[in-house]
């Protein structure tokens, strides 16, 4: 199913939309004829990687209908300033009921395919993948995760059921990383991979030893993470997290982890400027 028809797409629009409009929107009530037609175009200012236009067409249906809407970029395309990301025509009533709650949806996912594609391109050539957390905007989650595949990057777990991932929490409430992982093993599903959260070598050692099939080096220096890569040597897979930057991601990816995880991509991704101009027909 395509991320825009899940049914939590519907309800988080249908929440945003009544937050927004209260008992409804006063100002067009007051000042614009019931019977006004428009044409509104949403627009780049700023270069920007697109991603969420196809939430325009909803939004508009969810607020009443009656507005034929045109996307003219597809998802992932560059766009840069003037360039119309979509064209809408219809009730002036319903284009000036739907504009905040879109631009403030399309801001934040262009942000965010964004910013994911300035990582992606900062470890060009490098065999590492640039992947999004579990940090994100309460209800957001999936059109985020969406939005950094929109910029070239990949996603990790989507819920806490996707996969096992021990942390250090976890590791302090089984009694070592021996015994978590033991545990993991003991019991995951089928074809579901151990991960565990690692802050020293001693640890990455002894993970190794345990069975991990995945190691997470979390907040290592470049030095510290190209010593755990060696000494894993291939033996599983190796992500690492934790204060990434695009001033340090090439030089992590460098060190020859496999991922590079980065909670920025969706918890601080800064907005696109875009707006939308109306005008009447």
């Amino acid at each position: 199913m395509d991320v825009f028809d899940l049914p939590a797409i519907d309800s988080l629009l249908r929440i945003a939309l009544a937050e927004d409009l209260g008992a409804g929107d006063l100002t067009t009530r007051l000042t614009v004829p019931a019977a006004a037609r428009a044409r509104a175009d949403i627009s780049a200012k700023a270069e920007a990687v697109v991603a969420g236009v196809p939430l325009v067409r909803k939004v508009c249906v969810l607020a009443g209908g009656g507005v034929d809407v045109r996307e003219l970029v597809a998802e992932g395309a560059r766009v840069k300033p003037g360039d119309v990301l979509a064209s809408l025509s219809g009730k002036a009533h319903t284009l000036l009921a739907i504009e905040r709650v879109t631009l403030n949806l399309l801001q934040h996912l262009c942000g965010v395919a964004t910013l994911t594609a300035r990582f992606v391109a900062a470890v060009s050539g490098c065999a590492c993948r640039i992947v999004d957390t579990r940090k994100t905007t309460p209800g957001l989650r999936v059109l985020e995760k969406y939005a950094v595949r929109a910029g070239g990057g990949f996603n990790h777990r989507l819920r806490l059921d996707d996969g096992i991932l021990i942390k250090n929490n976890h590791i302090t409430a089984a009694g070592g990383i021996t015994a978590a992982v033991g545990a993991a093993r003991a019991a995951a599903p089928h074809g579901i991979k151990v991960e565990v959260e690692c802050t020293s070598q001693a640890q990455v050692a002894e993970a190794l030893s345990a069975g991990a099939e995945i190691i997470l080096l979390d907040n290592m220096t470049i030095d510290e993470m190209a010593q755990a890569v060696r000494s894993i040597a291939r033996r599983a897979v190796v992500e690492a997290s934790g204060g990434v930057t695009l001033g340090n991601v090439r030089a992590i990816a460098e060190t020859g982890v496999d991922i590079i995880s980065i909670g920025a991509l969706t918890h601080s991704a800064p907005a696109v400027d875009l707006h939308m101009t109306l005008s009447l027909e």
